[in-house]
């Protein structure tokens, strides 16, 4: 069988499509679900082995990018969310969804919350919303979702909020230490960005463009994989031959039933 994935539908998300075709090519079936119809219908969440929650501009960016989800996934779902999470099955929030799953307490984990929130997405550095495509490297984690990927992968970002910030230098080390760093902004050839735009998009601390979960399940990050699925995506781009990113899908979706790794393998287009 199939793994399934269920892809949340927000009010302004808008990322939803893109994601299904990403879980089919990568050999997954996905459902999208409206939160009003997940709220209806309780026990939902535990008929399927991933979650995702896509990008898009969720309730219009009220408040703040990603809050009002955030705020949905805090309250109204709050114990579903949790014991998905919890019981290892993969997770993984991009753009808004990754700034969602920060500002809910999801990332990079329980111990980064206490006595408050310790990391957050702020405005970009440079005060404009960068659409574009950048190189990431991976660093090392323990997520599932990377394993493979350590030639690195070219991706689109799409927004005005994604700079990671942190309360203090020791939250930062704390970060670095735990191997909450999953995703770097790189220069040409995987080069350290070093904080400069425009490699790092938005100014983010040590170019940090996607963090994990202490036990790796839980992806957040910036850019948008599901928009790099295919070579001729990237032909254009300076030394890239290949997408990529197709591998972070099949890594998640052979993490939906017992054991890490990788799962049916998807077919390169």
């Amino acid at each position: 069988m199939r793994p399934k994935a269920l892809v949340l539908l927000a009010p302004g998300t808008n990322r939803d499509r893109d994601l299904l075709e990403a879980l089919e090519l990568a050999g997954g079936e996905g459902a999208i679900l409206p939160l009003a119809e997940l709220s209806a219908r309780k026990g939902t969440f535990a008929d399927f082995g991933l979650l995702v929650v896509p990008g898009g501009f969720s309730y219009g960016d009220a408040l703040g990018a990603g809050s009002l989800l955030a705020l949905d996934l805090r309250k109204r779902f709050a114990g579903e969310v949790a014991a998905f999470a919890a019981s290892g099955r993969p997770v993984l929030g991009i753009c808004n969804g990754f700034q969602a799953l920060v500002k809910a307490g999801l990332l990079p984990g329980a111990d980064f919350q206490e006595p408050e929130r310790t990391v957050t997405l702020t405005a970009n550095e440079g005060g404009r919303f960068e659409c574009r495509w950048v190189e990431l490297v991976t660093a090392p984690s323990p997520s599932l979702w990377t394993e493979g990927l350590e030639e690195g992968l070219s991706c689109p970002v799409a927004h005005g909020e994604g700079r990671v910030a942190v309360l203090s230098p020791a939250v930062a080390e704390r970060l670095r230490a735990s191997g909450r760093i999953v995703l770097r902004y790189a220069g040409a050839g995987g080069r350290p960005a070093g904080g400069s735009w425009p490699a790092n998009p938005n100014g983010s601390l040590d170019d940090i463009a996607g963090l994990c979960n202490a036990e790796g399940n839980v992806l957040g990050l910036m850019p948008h994989p599901e928009n790099a699925l295919r070579d001729r995506q990237v032909a254009g781009l300076p030394g890239r031959r290949s997408a990529g990113a197709l591998r972070l899908f099949v890594n998640g979706l052979g993490g939906c039933g017992s054991g890490r790794g990788l799962g049916r393998r998807g077919k390169e287009n």
